[in-house]
């Protein structure tokens, strides 16, 4: 069996399961290629900054099961799962690097909660004097 490195990137409601398997460079998502699955070029650009920044485009492949959210949530899902598989393969030099660019954190950042008395999270009933 052929080694693999696993991680689980996590964003807003998105959770993708990452394995980087050594390859020359694919990233393959929900069995379909990257160019397929994400249509703007920014998703694309965001899921490869973890590969990008430790220079490892090349050197292995990628393979995404996610599920959850929408796109934006997904790539960023999608990129915390690849940072984190690469510490799996060599903690000690990808480490700094992927802390210094920020790939390690998990967004907190989600979907504040409807509350009663208001129509959304903030959005209050209009108001009218009379």
């Amino acid at each position: 069996m052929a080694e693999f490195f696993y991680g689980t990137g996590r964003r807003k409601h998105s959770v993708a399961r990452v394995r980087l398997v050594p390859g020359k460079g694919d990233i393959t998502i929900n069995k379909r290629t990257m160019d397929d699955y994400f249509g703007l070029e920014t998703l694309k650009v965001i899921v490869k900054q973890p590969l990008v920044a430790t220079k490892t485009e090349d050197k292995y492949d990628v393979i995404v099961s996610v599920v959850g959210g929408g796109f934006t949530g997904q790539a960023g899902a999608i990129r915390h799962g690849i940072a984190r598989a690469l510490l799996e393969a060599d903690s000690e030099n990808y480490r700094p690097i992927l802390k210094k660019a920020g790939y390690l954190t998990r967004d907190p950042r989600m979907k504040e909660r409807k509350k009663y008395g208001l129509k959304a999270a903030r959005r209050a009933p209009q108001f009218s004097k009379r």
